[in-house]
């Protein structure tokens, strides 16, 4: 565990002398609080959690209310850990005045250390908004979740050249505008590695390859506790999804067969007080 609280100067560090940087999804106090003391850099408050824990198809639904709630309970169980908060779909891309009002909101509200948003140079102006609010930014390119229905599904990014150089200029100019960071999402790994060896900022891949300067995962994939559909990028480190299950099912067992609760379960009584009841 660690006793030190990881900033924007510990993530360039990393990327300094080449330590990777660690960084899951959290979206509850108990979790963060477990991946906190396990001693995990980062953790991201997603607007996947529309997927995993509020269960819509996509994360465009998820509002600031949701991002606020759930990163408000991640920044209470994480002591050490930085906190990085998802701006939802809207919070930022309608004007640079409300990019900076809602970035704000998730710093004050939720307790965020820093705030993630989409897009490259289209948002450039937000991102520089909000990092001379004195807000640190994290950005994030290739595929980006809250433009599927512009990609047409969940495919990677940057695979054309023409593609790929508009991936690695984006990826310049969010770093210009200000990002202490960038998120890299289903990116070729030679891209991605070229990408992180252009930048002075400090990369984190998911679906990325092994040459990014950190990585991130969805919680639930990590513990094959979400089924709905399982990304080729994800490695599973338990299968908690289905020792939750099985206990789910002990547990109704043990009601049916009168086996919980038990003896040392209950709390007892003078029986002097029962009888004495009318």
């Amino acid at each position: 565990m660690k006793d030190t609280k990881t900033t924007v100067l510990t993530f360039q560090q990393c990327k300094q002398t080449g330590k990777k940087i660690s960084m899951l999804t959290a979206y509850d106090y108990s979790t963060a609080k477990l991946m906190d003391s396990a001693g995990i850099d980062a953790i991201l408050v997603g607007d996947s959690l529309g997927n995993v824990m509020l269960g819509y198809e996509d994360t465009i639904s998820v509002t600031m209310e949701d991002m606020i709630h759930h990163g408000r309970a991640v920044s209470r169980g994480a002591k050490n850990a930085m906190v990085v908060v998802d701006m939802p779909f809207m919070s930022y891309q309608t004007s640079v005045y409300d990019a900076v009002v809602n970035a704000g909101r998730l710093m004050k509200e939720a307790r965020a250390n820093a705030v993630k948003l989409e897009g490259g140079a289209e948002i450039c102006p937000q991102i520089k908004a909000i990092t001379d609010a004195g807000i640190p930014v994290m950005a994030h390119l290739g595929l980006t979740p809250q433009s599927i229905n512009a990609f047409g599904g969940f495919k990677v990014q940057g695979k054309t050249l023409e593609k790929a150089q508009k991936l690695l200029d984006n990826a310049r100019a969010v770093e210009k505008a200000g990002a202490f960071s960038l998120t890299l999402e289903c990116v070729p790994s030679a891209l991605a590695k070229k990408i992180t060896e252009t930048l002075s900022i400090p990369t984190i891949g998911i679906g990325a390859g092994k040459d990014c300067n950190g990585q991130v995962l969805v919680y639930q994939d990590l513990l094959g506790m979400f089924s709905d559909f399982t990304p080729k990028f994800v490695k599973r480190y338990a299968e908690v999804g289905t020792m939750m299950k099985e206990a789910f099912e002990n547990y109704i067992s043990d009601l049916d067969n009168g086996n919980f609760p038990e003896k040392q379960h209950t709390y007892t009584i003078d029986e002097e007080i029962i009888k004495n009841l009318v």
